[in-house]
This record gives C-alpha cells, structure tokens and sequence, in this order.
C-alpha cells in the first residue's frame, strides 16, 4: 500500500499570450500533475480570454490584473519579451514568487542584473529556460560529456531560416527577436551547453557574418576552445542544430530532442524541485545574467566590427 502524494499543487501563473505561451507553454503548464495554471495574463484582453478558456483558467489584464494574479500564484513563467519580462520578474520576486523565465532574461546587463538581485533578495527560486538543458535526451547527454575529460574543442552552430525568403513562421512576427538576431534569440541554448561541459568563458571574440549570423570563438577555463555560429536567416537547406565535441576519448555530438513542449515540463521540474529543496538550479536567474553579459560583449564586439 502506497501513501497518496498530499502536495498542494505549485500555482503557476502564465504572463504572456503570444505563439510561445500559446504553443508550448499553456499546454504543458496546463497538463503538469503538479502544478495548477493559476491564471492567464495578456495586454489584450480577447487573447487573454482565449488562452484561459482554452485551458480553464481565469484571464487578467492591465496592471492591476498583474497584482492580483501574483497574489494568487506561487511562481510565474514568462512568454513576453525579454525587455518586458525582466521588470516584471523583478516585481514577481519582489511579490515573492518563483520565477520561471525564458532566454535571455533581458538583453541589457543592467536589466538581467537586477532580476538576479531581486531573486536573490526574495530568496525566490527561479530557472531560465534554456531548451537544451530540459529536454531529457539533450540534458542527459550535457550531464554525460561534463563527466567526461580531456575535451579539446568544440563546434556548435545553430542556424534558423525563420528570415528566410519564404518563411511563413508566425514566431518571426517578434519585433526584439527580429532586432537582436540569432546571437540573442538561439546563442543561450549554444552557451548553456558548452559552458557546463567546457567550463566558463574566459575570452570571447565575435565577428558579424551575412545578414543577422554572429560568429563567435571562446576560450573556456578547462583549456579546450569553442566555435559558434548563430542565426536565425539561414536559407532552409542551410539551417539545422549541430554540436560535436573532441577530444582525448573521440568525438561526441548532441542527439535529437522531442520538443519544446516536454523540455519545458522538464523546467517547470527544475523549478519545483528549486522550490521544495531551497537548492538554486544550475540554470537559475544568476546564469541568465552572466549569460547576457557574454552576449553583450559579442554583440559589442560584433558590431565594432
């Protein structure tokens, strides 16, 4: 005989109503058999409504609907854009909720720096949804090569066609994802991997390449270097996912992963577990500054030329 698990359900509340929150992370906070969508808050009110109604929740708008919808959570994940979502997660913390965020947390230091503050100051939990971290084939195998020594070098490109001639792509509508790039948008999920497998960024060069492509070399502490490419306006023959370590024991290459979807239940996870334990996540508010204070200093590079 088994004890039935009496663990209120985390009250999540989802700030956002845009592709992101409507295709991944409504359904998935949705369907989680710990957690309970406390509510839905929107700029536009008629989509607010339907994204609640859609997952029986309640919609909120305007800024008081924001107070009220954080008096009436435990944590809040993020689908706004990151220069609207970091003031917002500050007020979050400052409400003493847990944060759940998505890359980058903002695209200023000064921004990121002070949702990290303001985390730390709540004593909040909080985790920066970096898909490849979450994801249970992508994670295991970070999990894996960081075991593993003698690591030489690395080459990860990530290339998008989402500005590509033809591309019908509802998510290339976003006015920051269409300014910032590849170097903002699909850069986190490159260094979130290399950086727990070769260690920390130590120096850092960025060159611009054709249209929004950002290339960058890194140096890391463990002595191994990296290669990155980035962008989101790749012809779509040209576009695809690849990262491959080499180094004393061969080579090894990231795998597939089943979808954005169960890599963010995987988050909503590490948040609850953040959360129950009081111990910060590898992936929490801290990371997602020093991740945008690397990517900063590219832009800046970059943009020098």
């Amino acid at each position: 005989m088994t004890t039935a698990d009496t663990t209120p359900p985390l009250r999540i509340a989802l700030l956002g109503t845009g592709p992101w929150a409507r295709n991944t992370q409504a359904p998935a906070l949705a369907a989680h058999p710990g957690v309970e969508l406390s509510g839905v808050w929107g700029r536009r009110a008629e989509a607010a409504d339907a994204l609640a109604t859609a997952h029986g929740t309640r919609a909120y708008t305007g800024e008081e609907g924001i107070d009220a919808l954080l008096e009436a959570s435990d944590a809040v994940a993020f689908a706004l854009p990151p220069d609207v979502q970091a003031p917002l997660a500050v007020r979050a913390a400052e409400a003493g909720c847990h944060l759940l965020m998505d890359k980058p947390v903002a695209t200023t230091v000064a921004g990121a720096r002070a949702v990290a503050e303001a985390a730390e100051k709540a004593s909040v939990a909080s985790v920066v949804f970096c898909t490849l971290r979450f994801a249970p084939e992508t994670s295991a195998w970070i999990a894996e090569q960081a075991a593993v020594e003698g690591w030489f070098t690395a080459r990860a490109q990530w290339l998008g066609s989402l500005y590509a001639a033809g591309s019908s792509s509802e998510y290339a509508d976003s006015p920051w994802r269409r300014d910032k790039g590849g170097l903002w948008d699909v850069g986190p999920h490159a260094l979130s991997v290399l950086i727990p497998v070769l260690g920390d960024v130590e120096h850092l060069t960025a060159a611009a390449g054709p249209a929004d492509t950002t290339h960058l070399i890194l140096r890391h502490t463990s002595g191994a270097s990296s290669t990155v490419t980035l962008g989101l306006s790749a012809p779509p023959g040209a576009a695809g996912v690849e990262i491959e370590l080499r180094g004393e024991r061969g080579t090894a290459s990231i795998p597939g992963w089943a979808g954005a979807e169960t890599a963010f239940r995987g988050a909503v996870d590490a948040l609850a577990e953040a959360v129950r334990t009081g111990v910060p996540h590898a992936c929490d508010a801290r990371f997602g500054l020093h991740l945008t204070e690397l990517l900063a200093a590219a832009e800046a590079q970059a943009q020098a030329g």
